[in-house]
């Protein structure tokens, strides 16, 4: 497998799991209602990359269908069962504020992959991977963007009140 076949297996994973983790913490937040939303919006977005990707990479013999590398550790359960427990304590403004970095990681690091993707496609004069990348990337820097903004919003009203 070439280059493009890794990075391309690497975004598919990383949208799938982006996915996972915007409903994971739509599911764990459930009480802000913002987050909860807009976190299970967006997550269709990482779903349909992952579909386009994989009939990209089907199309140049690379399987993206399968099962992933990795599943949710001991961490993510962790985190979950405590923001049931706190509800809306402080504490779970703290947790809240780790879920939206590590959303908004998550997608930096799609984001940056979409853009070696795109690069790529235009040296090569590769029209579909040019037009897939030129389709999905706006979508994933719009993730971007909202945890950013959330983070921006929650942060002083969050560690001021702990």
């Amino acid at each position: 497998m070439n280059g493009i076949g890794v990075t391309l297996r690497a975004l598919h994973d990383g949208e799938r799991d982006l996915e996972t983790d915007l409903l994971a913490v739509a599911e764990r937040h459930r009480t802000e209602h913002e987050v909860h939303h807009v976190a299970t919006d967006v997550a269709r977005w990482s779903r349909e990359h992952a579909a386009r990707l994989a009939a990209l990479g089907a199309d140049r013999g690379v399987e993206l269908s399968g099962p992933r590398d990795h599943t949710p550790g001991a961490l993510t359960a962790l985190r979950e069962k405590a923001a049931q427990a706190l509800g809306r304590r402080p504490e779970t403004g703290l947790l809240l504020l780790e879920d939206l970095r590590d959303l908004h990681l998550a997608a930096v690091r799609n984001s940056l992959h979409w853009e070696m993707l795109a690069q790529t496609a235009q040296a090569t004069r590769d029209r579909a991977l040019l037009d897939l990348a030129t389709d999905c990337h706006p979508q994933t820097l719009r993730q971007m963007r909202w945890t950013n903004t959330m983070i921006k919003v929650l942060s002083p009203q969050l560690l001021v009140s702990v």
